[in-house]
């Protein structure tokens, strides 16, 4: 838990607006290290890489010819993987703009796709309730591993050191210890759409569709605190945790973004918060470095980048 603090300041003044896609942006990402750039992801089929700082497009990634719904950044920014309506993962080099590879195996949208630390490994969720692991230095076409405990859709994975963390619309999240070879499931009631863990990995964040984010503990499953306000019944969105995981911040179906305190979950002022986007708020991603920055995406369109 963070060390007594000072008042939890959530970045609430807009500094750029993003707005080249056509239609919603389901996802937006910062890069890794510093974090100077973000890449975002929509309907309009393309993932684009922004300068946030000045709010200007740096290049246009286009190969993808259904929406794309999630992005995974490799850790030395030198690639990043795509998936959405295509059954397959694309991977990209980012300088170039090129498809590295497109890696097929799934039977319906892909909802999901995030890297292992060193980007070796590539998970993947999808509407066909699977979640698969591809070796991405072998030449194989075959995915090392499928988890198919899901029920239903897969919305949302985490690749840990030696674990992953999966959330599907069956209402559960399932936790795979990959070294001891275990799963441990922890039903949540309500179709998850986010899990995102504490840095220590000791609890995690999930966002469900009954409008509640809970605070989980990792090991035991118990539920720590519970973030209410928030209008959230029908879209996949997603919480975070703000700066130094003092706080817990989610956007909202009315283009609100909320936040409360992560210890006795009540809600940081303004309360309610102002709307901010035109329509649904799909993503929000805290810069991993610096207090005073957020991004939100949302279905009307824009990325905006907020600063305190």
């Amino acid at each position: 838990m963070a060390p007594s603090r000072g008042p939890i300041t959530t970045p609430r003044k807009l500094h750029k607006t993003l707005a080249n896609h056509k239609g919603p942006v389901h996802v937006a990402r910062y890069a890794k290290g510093a974090a100077k750039y973000v890449l975002s992801g929509g309907q309009d089929r393309t993932v684009r890489l922004w300068n946030p700082e000045l709010g200007t497009e740096i290049k246009a990634y286009a190969a993808h010819g259904y929406e794309v719904l999630s992005l995974t950044v490799a850790h030395d920014n030198s690639r990043f993987a795509s998936s959405g309506g295509d059954r397959q993962v694309f991977l990209w080099d980012v300088m170039t703009g090129q498809t590295i590879r497109r890696i097929p195996g799934h039977m319906g949208k892909i909802y999901t796709v995030e890297f292992n630390e060193d980007a070796t490994v590539l998970a993947s969720g999808s509407y066909d309730s699977t979640v698969r692991l591809w070796d991405l230095r072998s030449q194989n076409r075959q995915a090392i591993q499928v988890l198919e405990d899901a029920r239903d859709t897969v919305q949302t994975i985490h690749v840990g050191h030696s674990s992953i963390t999966t959330g599907s619309v069956d209402g559960h999240v399932r936790t795979y210890d990959l070294r001891m070879g275990e799963l441990r499931t922890d039903f949540i009631g309500h179709p998850v759409t986010a899990v995102v863990p504490s840095q220590d990995n000791q609890t995690y964040l999930v966002t469900t569709i009954d409008a509640h984010v809970r605070l989980m503990d990792m090991s035991t499953g118990k539920m720590l605190n519970d973030f209410t306000g928030h209008a959230s019944s029908s879209y996949r969105i997603r919480s975070c945790f703000g700066h130094g995981e003092a706080s817990v911040l989610c956007g909202d179906e009315e283009g609100k973004v909320w936040a409360w305190d992560l210890v006795d979950a009540a809600v940081l002022q303004p309360n309610p918060p102002p709307k901010v986007h035109d329509k649904v708020v799909t993503w929000i991603e805290h810069h991993p470095t610096e207090a005073g920055e957020l991004i939100t995406a949302s279905a009307d369109g824009t990325v905006k980048v907020w600063k305190s």
